[in-house]
């Protein structure tokens, strides 16, 4: 059966380390492993997959990402379609495309909307499917409609952006996973060049000031609670509670720091000591550790403030 794997899909490899696929580099080998640079790519890469009875795994820029050291016993297919096209003030792109690239040249052309991604090592796709946000914008302000596959019937689906179902670092394509994005149709609003590229030079100074930029991570770890907290003890200690309560977010960097974990360690994984809500890679460290400080951050936050942090982070493997 293995060789007929490597038969059927020309290009694909065996026992491939997903460490190096990974912002975090870390992460065990994937069975087989496969580039696809077209829709007919993907498209043939996940029927030969069904025919063999292989799990299927999507692999975008590799962020918001933890795979253990077992891998992925199955095919994992990464997205590296990356055709990139503009007509007036919209863009037709490739799941596979680097969002910080496209905001650059979307930038270039005079066309806002996607300052807020740069510096975010992921792609178009994976934006999609997490409903990537920041700085108070999200990905679902500029996305007029999506081009995906359903991996069931192998029919090719247009879904617009109401049918996109995006929520709070969700989407239909997390719900279900059988849909696949292949491309996506981004609509700007034109704007002043110069404009545009001051923003973007603000937000990536924020980046390089605010988060730890010079050791790898998965981004943030952790959603930001859309809740209000109400117990007059906790409001009276920490009194920004009462700003985040009127912004209706609470940081679940500020949650974590604020019971007293930023700079804890498992191994070489750290809490970050300049955002709690990064965990860090200090060098060679591995998934059980990342996972022990995540798990050890659910634990004192739901003890101190009564919240349970949800993971934006996917786990593969464990």
């Amino acid at each position: 059966m293995e060789d007929k794997i490597l038969q059927k899909l020309p290009g694909a490899q065996k026992n491939v380390l997903l460490a190096k696929y990974t912002t975090y580099k870390i992460g065990g080998p994937a069975k087989y492993f496969f580039v696809a640079k077209t829709k007919e790519d993907l498209m043939n890469a996940i029927k030969i997959a069904k025919e063999a009875k292989l799990p299927v795994f999507i692999l975008g820029g590799g962020s918001n990402l933890l795979i253990s050291e077992k891998g992925f016993k199955g095919l994992v297919i990464k997205i590296d379609i990356s055709n990139i096209e503009f007509n007036v003030d919209k863009s037709f792109v490739g799941a596979g495309v680097n969002i910080t690239k496209l905001s650059y040249l979307s930038a270039e052309k005079g066309l806002s909307g996607l300052e807020w991604a740069s510096g975010m090592p992921g792609t178009v796709g994976g934006a999609i499917y997490g409903h990537a946000q920041a700085f108070g914008t999200k990905v679902s302000e500029v996305i007029e409609s999506v081009e995906a596959v359903d991996s069931k019937s192998f029919k090719i689906v247009n879904l617009t952006k109401e049918q996109c179902k995006f929520s709070l670092k969700n989407s239909v394509f997390k719900k279900n996973r059988n849909l696949v994005i292949i491309s996506a149709v981004l609509h700007f609003k034109p704007e002043d060049a110069e404009k545009i590229k001051s923003k973007i030079k603000e937000f990536l100074e924020y980046r390089k000031t605010k988060h730890p930029t010079n050791f790898p991570s998965a981004g943030s770890v952790f959603v930001n609670p859309e809740i209000k907290i109400k117990n007059k003890k906790l409001l009276e200690k920490f009194p920004e509670l009462k700003e985040f309560n009127e912004k209706g977010t609470i940081p679940a960097g500020f949650l974590i720091a604020k019971s007293g974990l930023a700079g804890n360690k498992i191994g070489n994984a750290q809490i970050s000591e300049k955002h709690a809500n990064f965990i860090i890679n200090l060098g060679g460290a591995d998934a059980k550790s990342v996972m022990g400080l995540i798990k050890l951050a659910q634990k004192k936050v739901k003890k101190n403030f009564g919240v349970l942090l949800e993971p934006e982070v996917q786990f593969i493997g464990f």
